[in-house]
């Protein structure tokens, strides 16, 4: 890479401040109070460890130009010290400075300079100061290309641990130079585009950027560069660039990630739910921390407090207010208009306030960064598509349930953990992170049914088959919320209201039809199978007709012109269930089928146009066949003669004779129905206390509407309706006079 030198005296790196902190600070463990909790068991080996840190950090300031590693055993010496304390602890914020400086001013060999940069882990923050200081080595060309590029991955991978931003946006110009450097290309636009604000984006940056483009071919991190000044500036960038997010840059923490993982869980062991408050927790992890601060971004802590007392006139609209002084939902509200958006998007996840400036404020470079972001934590950390990981299974819960809460709270899904999932599911084994993957499956975004088909459906119905009947219930739970987190949008989001580029969702009506219409189809196929694999389990049904007890309040509840009823395989076990829930519940959805059917057809009449979607009249005749089943099974006791549909229960009264069964007209009503006996053997007991013989053939007449009056009685519901509404009986006078002339005989 070529730079310009000065022919006479070198370029020095800027001066740095001196920070507050100190390294009997770091040894008594004042950074953090896990530390201080073990200072005195652990005191004589950070003496120890305080005291190697100290003399390494001194030899490496005076270093002399090109020292051998292999001839030197200070050199050696120190330097395993540093790596040792790194790799256990992290190097306080006054080590950075000098390990910097001598690891880019090229005094020693590559070989020190890549494992002293290696190193450089934190165990709190990296101060700024020791950033730019650093920085500025790479425009006097000191150090080798690949020790730059190292650099460069590592202040990307760092990023979150740098306590301020200001003066590393200053450079912002030094960084965009770099990009002429084909091999740090990809890793520079990785920097820039945490770094940009609409500020940075300028023409000659577009057209700098169009030109790479040009040489080098759509290059994903060029993208999403152009993607980024395309959002802050449309104007400025015309081009036609992809609308889905992508995986843009590569992986940047390979050298640091299992250190940061041993400094992180020593630091900070402890996780807290995501809660909705006022007050920032309090804590430095990086990345999914459950109770991660966000990062100064303009100032210390010494400043905030001084700026509490005279900050009356301190931010006008044409400022911007820094997010570490949001501390109250009033303050989003005044200062909405200049909020300071972090660089930390980790920390967005778990700042209500700033989920709810998410849900409030239409930036879509606000979202491009968070799902960007997103897309590379879910890939990097998954422990089944990632080799060697699964150490870190239990930190990777948290993580989604804390994503799985941020989609709650702002009521969709992120199209990154959609592509999570589709991308996981062929490899994942159903049992690592069961419950958290399932929820995520929840919040997919609408999408078009071939995408969906290919990448949920059928990878799911694999794992579906062949695994427990915990795990099917678990996914048909998740299925019925992914279906009303679909109706929900088509409720609460006007037509009129156009879909973000960001979100790729299908709100149209035909496309929302079609696509419920098709996971619909897909749970009746799925239940259909997982029924017989699991021998109609009551407990598998449960979830099934919960599923179907969305499904049939669609046209009323979510003015979606959609029936679909259950297929034979769902409707008939339920209909012959052993558990009265089980009968009680299907009597509800059959009730709500005929309500909305009944409004579905009533709404044709009256509309003298053409509606654009009907209901289907095959729709019809199946639900008639299903009622005509249900009553003669439950009331009329005919439901082997009436019962018209193909997979239905007719029977011929020649084979019915053959199984040698009395009365088994009356085998499925509701006095006699393995699922109704039960009350039935309790109201025998009550209305006969006398009579031990349990004569079913009493509940007739009078007796059958006491009867059903203590089926409504204990709780019944579903029952009471679907016979209200579908069984036409006698008049109360015909009714009464039956009873008299009964009681008579």
């Amino acid at each position: 890479m070529h730079r310009r030198r000065s022919s006479k005296t070198p370029k020095q790196p800027l001066p740095v401040h001196k920070s507050q902190t100190d390294l009997s600070a770091w040894r008594k463990g004042g950074a953090t109070n896990a530390e201080k909790s073990h200072q005195s068991p652990d005191s004589p080996k950070n003496d120890s460890e305080q005291d190697s840190l100290e003399q390494a950090l001194s030899y490496f300031e005076k270093v002399p130009d090109r020292v051998s590693l292999r001839s030197n055993p200070d050199l050696q010496k120190h330097l395993a010290a540093v790596e040792s304390i790194a790799q256990q602890r992290g190097l306080p914020p006054e080590g950075f400075n000098v390990l910097l400086n001598v690891a880019l001013s090229g005094k020693l060999a590559d070989t020190v300079n890549t494992r002293l940069l290696k190193s450089l882990v934190p165990a709190s923050v990296i101060p700024e100061d020791s950033v730019v200081s650093s920085i500025s080595w790479l425009c006097v060309s000191k150090c080798s290309s690949n020790v730059q590029l190292l650099f460069i991955r590592w202040l990307i991978t760092m990023f979150d641990f740098i306590d301020r931003k200001e003066q590393l946006r200053a450079l912002y110009c030094v960084f965009f130079y770099l990009l002429q450097d084909e091999k740090m290309c990809s890793y520079v636009c990785h920097l820039l585009y945490l770094l940009t604000t609409k500020e940075n984006v300028k023409p000659f940056r577009v057209k700098r950027l169009l030109d790479l483009q040009a040489k080098m071919g759509m290059q994903c991190h060029l993208q999403a560069l152009l993607s980024l000044y395309k959002l802050f500036c449309p104007e400025l960038v015309t081009i036609t660039l992809p609308g889905k997010i992508k995986n843009f840059f590569k992986n940047s923490e390979g050298p640091w990630k299992a250190a940061i993982n041993t400094v992180r869980q020593r630091n900070f062991p402890v996780h807290q739910p995501l809660v909705l408050g006022t007050a920032q927790p309090q804590s430095r992890k990086r990345k999914w921390n459950a109770h991660l601060l966000v990062p100064a971004s303009s100032t210390n802590k010494v400043n905030l407090e001084e700026s509490k007392v005279n900050n009356a006139d301190l931010y006008t609209p044409s400022q911007s207010f820094p997010v570490e002084q949001l501390r109250t939902f009033s303050q989003l509200l005044q200062n909405i208009h200049c909020l300071e958006f972090p660089s930390q998007m980790a920390s967005v996840l778990t700042n209500p306030l700033l989920l709810h400036y998410m849900s409030i404020i239409k930036d879509e470079s606000v979202h491009l960064r968070l799902h960007f972001w997103l897309s590379q934590a879910l890939q990097e950390e998954c422990p089944w598509c990632v080799a060697d990981n699964h150490q870190n299974e239990d930190e990777f819960k948290i993580f989604l349930e804390t994503v799985y809460k941020t989609e709650c709270f702002l009521q969709e899904g992120f199209t990154s953990c959609e592509e999570f999932v589709y991308r996981s599911l062929p490899l994942w084994d159903g049992a690592c992170c069961q419950s958290q993957v399932l929820r995520l499956l929840s919040w997919i975004p609408i999408s078009s049914f071939p995408e969906v088909k290919s990448q949920l459906y059928d990878p799911l119905a694999q794992l579906f088959y062949t695994s427990s009947l915990y795990f099917k219930c678990s996914v048909f739970e998740s299925l019925k919320e992914l279906l009303q987190n679909w109706l929900n949008c088509r409720l609460f989001q006007p037509e009129s209201e156009p879909a973000s580029p960001v979100h790729s969702l299908n709100t149209t009506l035909s496309g929302l039809v079609n696509v419920v219409a098709e996971l619909v189809h897909f749970v009746g196929r799925i239940s259909t199978v997982a029924l017989c694999l699991e021998n109609n389990s009551s407990f598998l049904l449960y979830f099934i007709l919960n599923f179907y007890e969305t499904v049939c309040d669609m046209y009323l509840r979510y003015n979606l012109p959609l029936l679909i009823l259950p297929p034979a395989g769902v409707f008939y076990p339920a209909l012959l269930s052993m558990s009265p829930v089980s009968l009680n519940k299907l009597c509800y959805i059959m009730y709500r089928y005929r309500t909305n059917l009944v409004a579905a057809k009533e709404n044709e009449l009256s509309k003298k146009e053409i509606l654009q979607f009907k209901i289907s009249s095959q729709t019809y005749k199946e639900y008639n066949q299903y009622v005509i089943a249900m009553v003669g099974c439950l009331w009329t006791s005919n439901v082997f003669q009436k019962d018209t549909h193909p997979q239905g229960l007719h029977m011929d009264d020649e084979l019915l004779k053959e199984t040698a069964v009395q009365e088994f007209k009356t085998s499925f009503n509701i006095v006699y129905h393995p699922a109704m006996i039960g009350y039935a053997v309790q109201f025998l007991q009550q209305a006969f206390p006398d009579d031990a013989t349990f004569n079913f053939s009493l509940i007739k007449g009078k007796k059958w509407n006491w009867y059903l009056e203590y089926l409504y009685a204990q709780g019944l519901k579903g029952l009471k309706v679907f016979i209200e509404s579908s069984i036409n009986r006698v008049s109360q006078a015909t009714r009464d006079k039956a009873e008299e002339q009964e009681d008579g005989v």
